[in-house]
């Protein structure tokens, strides 16, 4: 047998090899070979000659190695954290510095990858690769995680009663088959050809080309996604404006969604309730909010009730994660082009629930900075309710018209 034909052998063998079985394979080959076999068997397999003479004794039976075990009890190269006693705790000093009472870890402030790690360990002393970094920290139960989102600051005391309250509201209105919607304005999103986050099915190799940098392209701009979510029916609608995100701006799209959608599903209403967030364009300090609501009023003869959620909980408005989610999703991995586009992928948007969509573009203005004055505010047929009248209040139409 020449050499090459024995290497190929064993290159074929060695994937199914045990350690064992590859010295007594080895063992074999060399005994076979007759006079020299061990040194031909190491050259043509890289396997050591102590290694391939130790496989020979354990043929010949003269080896005390049970036929269960690999090696003897202890034998083989020692682990390097059994020869580094400190170096699991060096690694844990570094990943967690506050838990281990080191605020100044010299990885405080930089990105902590394995490679670092490993190189700062290095300068501390230890022998030790960025690969057995990773096994040790994966041993320990660690993983790479973004930051959550969780924390929502100081919870105001009366943040649980506000809920109940709110729903309290929406189950009364719902229960006489009174129009319930959810507002709150989308994410401004840059027109144009840049990256949206996610991915979209492309031909393989063929990825969609966007800029590199995002930098608003001032013949294009940005959209203001408002929404408007009923509650009952599933559907929602979206003016997708290009100027300022105002309290003008909320109520035009709220109007949008009444003369398109809401009285022709709500013909013989005379009431709405609006939830909202605390803060934004309607937020409950909001005059110009107010004072518009009050214009609303006036021209459909509705009257409007408005329940804001407690300071913090926006998450929680059901327009979040009920439309806005789904449209997110929708257009992942889509470059938003132009108004066209963006208007399509809203109104495209469906659940295996049945949620409804449609969309518009609004090129209206709505310049900031709109005061309204104490004799406006007066003509405003404000009700506050008597819980936290501040987020929950009822405005009246003061002509009623059709």
């Amino acid at each position: 047998m020449d050499l090459q034909t024995l290497r190929r052998k064993y290159r074929t063998l060695r994937p199914v090899l045990t350690e064992r079985s590859r010295r007594v394979w080895a063992a074999s080959e060399a005994v076979a070979l007759g006079h020299g076999g061990i040194g031909f068997v190491e050259k043509a397999t890289g396997i050591s000659r102590s290694t391939i003479s130790r496989g020979i004794r354990e043929q010949a039976g003269r080896t005390s190695l049970p036929p269960e075990r690999t090696r003897r009890p202890g034998g083989g190269r020692k682990r390097t954290v059994d020869k580094d006693d400190r170096l699991v705790a060096d690694l844990d000093a570094l990943v967690e510095p506050t838990a281990s009472g080191d605020p100044q870890s010299p990885l405080r402030w930089t990105s902590k990858s394995v490679r670092h790690l490993a190189t700062e360990l290095q300068g501390m002393g230890h022998t030790v690769s960025y690969a057995l970094v990773r096994k040790l920290l994966l041993a320990a139960e660690y993983s790479l995680q973004a930051n959550r989102k969780t924390r929502e600051g100081p919870q105001h005391p009366d943040r649980d009663a506000q809920f109940q309250y709110l729903n309290a509201q929406v189950r009364r209105f719902q229960g006489a088959h009174r129009p319930v919607i959810s507002v709150d304005t989308k994410k401004k999103e840059l027109v144009g050809d840049f990256k949206n986050a996610g991915r979209a099915w492309r031909p393989q190799g063929d990825p969609t080309a966007v800029r590199v940098h995002d930098f608003l392209i001032p013949a294009q701009g940005k959209a203001v996604p408002y929404g408007v979510y009923d509650l009952a029916r599933n559907e929602g609608w979206v003016s997708v404006g290009i100027d300022h995100d105002t309290a003008s701006f909320a109520t035009h799209t709220i109007r949008r969604w009444w003369h398109c959608m809401g009285r022709r599903v709500y013909p013989d209403t005379t009431a709405l309730l609006i939830t909202a967030d605390a803060g934004g364009s309607n937020g409950p300090r909001v005059r110009l909010w107010k004072w518009e609501l009050q214009q609303f009023a006036n021209r459909t003869g509705l009257t409007i009730t408005v329940c804001h959620y407690p300071p913090g909980t926006s998450k929680w408005n059901k327009i979040e994660h009920r439309l806005f989610s789904y449209i997110t999703a929708n257009w992942r991995g889509q470059p938003l082009v132009d108004l066209v586009t963006i208007v399509s992928l809203i109104g495209d948007t469906t659940t295996a629930t049945g949620l409804r969509v449609k969309s518009e573009v609004d090129r209206g203005r709505y310049p900031q900075g709109v005061v309204i004055t104490d004799e406006q505010m007066a003509q405003v047929q404000l009700e506050p309710h008597a819980f936290h009248g501040d987020w929950n209040y009822t405005i009246r139409p003061r002509v009623h018209t059709h």
